[in-house]
């Protein structure tokens, strides 16, 4: 399974950020949130949504292979993660993030709490 993002549909809300973060990390801090919403300017109104494709490359730069796939989706392992963030710096959609209040990067598991929240349907769940 995969994220799809539909921008037409989106309105700016951010809830899916919210759903996000607090699916993952139990506070309410879209900075936490593993999908990132950017208004087109000049273009008010329309929205990009940038979302992991777990593609990999995350995983193919990790010097100590703490991402690991598994039922399609790529995780960081917490225990293994030496918090160099060389994934960050490598994602090609650039959604990796680092918080300054967490030890490893941040990024989508494929939890669906921003599909099911979001009012306008503006994410999907789609099969890769």
């Amino acid at each position: 399974m995969k994220l799809k993002a539909i921008p037409e549909r989106c309105s700016g809300c951010t809830a899916c950020r919210l759903a996000c973060a607090m699916a993952n990390y139990g506070r309410v801090n879209p900075a936490l949130s593993a999908l990132t919403i950017r208004g087109r300017f000049p273009d008010p109104g329309t929205y990009d949504i940038m979302l992991c494709d777990q593609c990999g490359v995350c995983a193919e730069t990790c010097p100590v292979d703490a991402i690991v796939r598994t039922d399609g989706v790529f995780r960081v392992d917490e225990a293994s993660c030496i918090a160099c963030f060389q994934c960050v710096e490598a994602c090609p959609r650039g959604v990796m993030y680092t918080h300054p209040s967490l030890d490893v990067p941040i990024k989508c598991t494929l939890c669906k709490e921003c599909v099911e929240i979001c009012p306008r349907d503006a994410l999907a769940l789609v099969a890769a």
